[in-house]
């Protein structure tokens, strides 16, 4: 310490220490305390303040994930899968009594929906999207709409639907139990038809290797853009 700043505080502290102090002295102090506090309060937040923006910024630099990059630079018009995600694996029954499996169209992409059979609103939307997709491709690949209320969903009623849909021949109907059909809701990540909520209206891709490639909203879609998507799997040989 400086020898005139210690002959400076000095003084100070023996008269604090042994007399009282003049009036007006005490009040002094207080208000060198009070802004030598303030000052520093102000530093502290000015600091940290600092270390957000750098930290923000280096958070910036390094935000071009492999997903994001992967997304703006997507082949497809609709959603992009992050890569590795396999359709569940599942052997059931369709509208007719006929064994359907995910593994039986190996080698094809695959459409699928998440359908129930009484449904008066967002299911025949779904059921059209997918009939306008094949027109515009000008041929079928392989439709699939899972049940999404196993406990009402009948062949018949499935037989009907399809009908009434014009998509007999064109799509299968997955039937089962709750809870064989459970593993498909958790491997497709969709909602079951509850009482209480709707269920989720998506249609989903799988290219020939058995992947997950494109999920997508019927909302945030059209029958050209799931055709164009169709024909990219068709013609990426995965």
């Amino acid at each position: 310490m400086p020898v005139w700043l210690a002959r400076r505080v000095e003084p100070v502290v023996a008269t604090t220490a042994s007399t009282p102090s003049p009036p007006g002295q005490k009040g002094t102090l207080e208000s060198v305390s009070s802004r030598l506090a303030l000052a520093l309060f102000a530093t502290t937040c000015a600091l940290f303040a600092i270390i957000g923006v750098f930290a923000i910024s280096r958070i910036d630099a390094q935000s071009d994930s492999p997903q994001v990059v992967q997304a703006a630079h997507s082949p497809f018009r609709g959603g992009s899968m992050p890569a590795g995600i396999h359709a569940p694996e599942f052997t059931l029954t369709d509208q007719d009594g006929k064994r359907v499996s995910m593994g039986e169209y190996r080698g094809k992409p695959v459409v699928v929906t998440y359908l129930y059979t009484h449904c008066k609103e967002t299911c025949p939307l779904q059921a059209q999207m997918v009939r306008g997709a094949l027109d515009d491709l000008g041929h079928d690949i392989p439709a699939l709409a899972i049940s999404v209320d196993p406990f009402r969903d009948t062949r018949a009623s499935a037989r009907a639907f399809l009908r009434k849909m014009k998509m007999s021949g064109r799509m299968r109907f997955v039937l089962g139990t709750r809870r064989q059909l459970q593993p498909l809701y958790r491997g497709f990540a969709i909602q079951p038809q509850l009482r209480d909520s709707e269920h989720q209206a998506y249609i989903t891709l799988v290219d020939r290797k058995g992947m997950q490639r494109v999920a997508v909203a019927i909302n945030q879609t059209s029958p050209e853009d799931l055709a164009h998507d169709m024909r990219v799997l068709e013609g990426s040989g995965s």
